[in-house]
């Protein structure tokens, strides 16, 4: 890429944690950032802040359930601000139910966002990378990601199905020199419904017993600068106290 040719960071699923902290990095890196989520109004915050600090950002609304959404995204900043170098798909849809009280609405909207448009992530960045043979494209998944708790049925069958997904793709993008990886989050990280709702929060905090998403958030980074001779495709990050 020539000197003034601009690094383009997509964040799909940008909330106000894990997302955010990972276009903060990628800003940070020297990026032009795009952040998306179903709300773009709720990004104005974090455009503010990166733009106040010398960064270029950019935030977008998109459900990320919906094909022509996904494909005008991707044109909109392929046309308008550059090539996407790395995109990151970071929608969860972690929602506790036992399987008794899962109708067929709930596990198919939870199987949607945390599963389909993955798929429907994950393709649309492919198809521009492939052209240019580079490019980053990192899921994020969950502990259900590799183990099906007690009222994670639907959850933990759309992680699983993300990470078989982000296999096959690992394994066909390759060759076409692009780098393609899975990070499961085995803890819970420090967001505001973890400080509502974990007990021992304080205390797990003090010890460092709860994942950072800073912290969390420079792994995205360093998966994306690895020589493509030493590729991890899947990292799992938990904090030190975390049982596995």
């Amino acid at each position: 890429m020539g000197g003034n040719v601009k690094k383009v960071a997509l964040v799909i699923g940008a909330g106000d944690a894990i997302g955010s902290a990972i276009t903060r990095k990628f800003a940070q890196e020297g990026y032009v950032v795009c952040a998306a989520r179903r709300n773009g109004h709720k990004l104005d915050p974090l455009v503010l802040e990166l733009s106040n600090a010398g960064h270029e950002a950019h935030a977008f609304s998109c459900d990320a359930r919906r094909e022509e959404d996904i494909e005008q995204l991707f044109v909109n900043i392929e046309q308008n601000i550059g090539e996407i170098d790395v995109t990151v798909f970071n929608i969860g849809a972690n929602v506790p139910m036992t399987i008794l009280d899962t109708d067929s609405r709930k596990f198919y909207k939870i199987w949607e966002m945390a599963c389909f448009s993955g798929f429907l992530t994950g393709r649309e960045a492919a198809r521009y990378m492939t052209k240019r043979q580079r490019g980053t494209i990192i899921f994020t998944g969950a502990t259900a990601s590799v183990r099906g708790a007690a009222g994670f049925g639907a959850f933990a069958s759309a992680k699983h199905g993300l990470r078989a997904l982000a296999q096959s793709l690992a394994r066909e993008m390759g060759p076409q020199n692009i780098h393609v990886a899975h990070v499961i989050i085995d803890a819970a990280v420090d967001t505001a419904w973890i400080r509502e709702n974990i007990p021992d929060y304080d205390e797990r905090k003090a010890n460092e017993g709860v994942v950072n998403p800073d912290d969390l958030a420079d792994n995205y980074v360093m998966l994306h600068k690895q020589p493509r001779n030493a590729w991890t495709f899947e990292l799992d990050v938990r904090p030190w106290a975390e049982k596995w």
